[in-house]
């Protein structure tokens, strides 16, 4: 009987271990995000960065299987333009109801919510994003450094499913319904 208990114990406790999952919180300071905004008519356009506020991975098995991560939107800079004025403005104006409303909806998120691996470091990830209160599902291909404990993205998506609807009074100033961006996250 007692050997039946012990086996039954260790059974139970075996598939718990293999099923467990670790949460692995990412590093805010070592972690960016790029944006990019391109006009539609011409090259050119504009860039800065935005801050995680918080973050993890979900581990499970060794590998990557989910996330959520907080951004905060107040946080948004631009690094193209080198005057102070012209730089201000343009955070300003993202900031404001013509594009991110960051007063009324000041944090966005990603949630990974599917990891197919290509490779044991390539990977294509499925994740809600929610961006001025409105929740759309994204994917993207992602590469996995273990060893530097470092994951990479770019991609790409339609502002105007977020509400972001602002639109140039000038043609030839026409910006792209497209915003990029590149992700460098590190735990």
């Amino acid at each position: 009987m007692k050997k039946s208990i012990l086996l039954i114990a260790i059974t139970i406790l075996s598939i718990n271990f293999s099923f467990s999952q670790e949460k692995l919180p990412i590093n805010i300071y070592k972690s960016t995000i790029k944006w990019i905004g391109e006009y539609t008519f011409y090259f050119g356009g504009h860039d800065g960065f935005i801050n995680f506020k918080e973050g993890y991975f979900i581990k499970k098995n060794e590998v990557i299987t989910g996330g959520e991560f907080i951004i905060d939107m107040n946080s948004i800079t631009n690094t193209d333009i080198e005057e102070k004025e012209g730089k201000e403005g343009l955070v300003d104006h993202l900031k404001n109801e013509d594009f991110f409303d960051v007063k009324k909806y000041p944090l966005a998120k990603l949630v990974i919510t599917k990891v197919e691996y290509n490779d044991k470091t390539s990977a294509r990830l499925e994740a809600n994003l929610t961006l001025k209160g409105i929740t759309k599902s994204i994917n993207f291909q992602a590469k996995f450094d273990y060893k530097e404990k470092e994951m990479t993205t770019r991609f790409k998506i339609d502002r105007k499913k977020w509400n972001v609807n602002y639109e140039s009074k000038f043609k030839d100033g026409a910006i792209s319904d497209a915003i990029g961006f590149e992700v460098s996250i590190k735990i």
